[in-house]
Formats: structure tokens, sequence, C-alpha cells
């Protein structure tokens, strides 16, 4: 098992920044996958963005690639996401997790198997 805790999520204006971070404890981090996800008020949660076990491999969804950036620490068991140019349409809250099985990708909740317990970012516009 491992334990992740989000930080770094509040309120920013439209075409604001934030930085996000997920600090690992537990099992062997840099073996797994890491992943960020998003949940809206009445919306299923959405991948946001993956970095693979090495940290040479990162894919992101279509509607941030060129705005988010995510990356990965192995020696400090830690994973960031630097958000830029947020619009209010990604108010929601956001989640690391880490893939259930070691060096494999997935965009999909369901190949997760440990979560955070989020953390709020909120847009305005």
């Amino acid at each position: 098992q491992v334990q992740l805790v989000e930080s770094g999520g509040g309120l920013v204006q439209a075409g604001g920044s934030l930085r996000l971070s997920c600090a690992a404890s537990g099992r062997t981090f840099s073996s797994y996958t890491m992943g960020w996800f998003r949940q809206a008020p009445g919306k299923e949660r959405e991948f946001v963005a993956l970095i693979g076990w090495t940290g040479d491999s990162t894919y992101y969804t279509k509607s941030v690639k060129g705005r988010f950036t995510i990356s990965r620490d192995n020696a400090k068991n830690t994973m960031n996401l630097q958000m830029n140019s947020l619009n209010p349409e990604e108010t929601a809250v956001y989640y690391c997790a880490a893939a259930a099985r070691p060096r494999t990708f997935a965009t999909t909740p369901s190949d997760y198997s440990n979560w955070g317990q989020g953390t709020q970012v909120t847009v305005s516009s």
C-alpha cells in the first residue's frame, strides 16, 4: 500500500497558475506510474495527466496539454502538477493516484489502487 497526500490547491483567478504536490509513503514509489485526476461537482472523475515510473514518460488529456506539466522526484517520493492558464471549467477536486500494478501506464481510475484525499482547486472568472 502507498499513502498519498496532496497539497497546493486553492483559489485562483482565470488565467492564473497553481502548483499541486503529492507526497507518497509506503511501497516502492519509483516502480509505479503516478497520475492526477479531477472531479467536478456532479461529474465523473476524469484523467488529467500521468507520469511513468522513471519520470521519462508523460501523457496529458487533450484539454490541458501545453498548459499543465507533471513531474516527479523519486528520491523524495513526490510528484507535482504545474497548472497554468487555468479556466473556471477546471474547478474541481484534484486527486493524485498510484497505479495498481508496477511498470504499467493507465488513464482510467480503475487502474489506480491508491488515492490521496484530494485538494480543491477553484478558478474564479
